[in-house]
């Protein structure tokens, strides 16, 4: 009996890993995963340990690529915080629209997706981005009321804040729309230590 098919069914495993190793999008990632871990079943399977298929088949594959996509899913998101008053949600505002638009096409590139969060005042925009509920935020920036008389550019102009510094770098180099300031805080950590 010729058994080179147990050969090439093991040969798949280090050629399926290696593929999950070079791979950048983390959805492709867990698709090469699940390849991986059903032929490392076949081959168990093939070799006579039924058992082992099995779990490798239920726990290595199943419900790894389950939490793992559950994982992935919740990690890759940029929320940022608006507000609700109408302002900044404005379907007639061609500004914010490229804005938003430029965000979406730089975080997608990353396989990001932007979620707004909205907010009712200013000031609970910025504690939210302050208590990490959000990563950044945008919103019109205030003018003293004695200071009526602004240009139409600067009343045109958004100003976004992010406390991630290394989205703060992504938009301040890949974002090529004039509608918005960007500026980085350092968010304070909760002051609880972790042992």
């Amino acid at each position: 009996m010729n058994d080179s098919y147990i050969y090439v069914i093991t040969a798949l495993l280090p050629l399926s890993a290696f593929m999950l190793v070079l791979q950048v999008n983390p959805y492709h990632a867990l698709v090469i995963q699940g390849i991986l871990g059903a032929v490392a079943a076949l081959v168990f399977a093939v070799l006579g340990a039924a058992d082992v298929a099995l779990t490798q088949a239920l726990m290595g594959t199943l419900l790894a690529i389950t939490l793992y996509a559950i994982a992935v899913r919740s990690s890759l998101v940029m929320r940022l915080g608006v507000l609700k008053d109408g302002s900044i949600e404005a379907d007639d505002d061609p500004h914010l629209g490229k804005l938003m638009d430029d965000l979406r096409t730089i975080f997608g590139k990353r396989h990001m997706r932007l979620e707004l969060v909205p907010y009712t005042n200013t000031q609970t925009l910025y504690r939210a981005l302050m208590d990490k509920e959000v990563h950044a935020t945008c919103a019109r920036p205030e003018h003293d009321n004695q200071d009526s008389v602004a240009s139409e550019d600067e009343q045109q102009l958004y100003h976004t804040t992010t406390r991630v510094r290394r989205l703060y770098d992504i938009m301040q180099t890949e974002l090529s729309s004039p509608a918005t300031i960007l500026t980085y805080v350092n968010a304070p950590d909760s002051g609880e230590e972790r042992i």
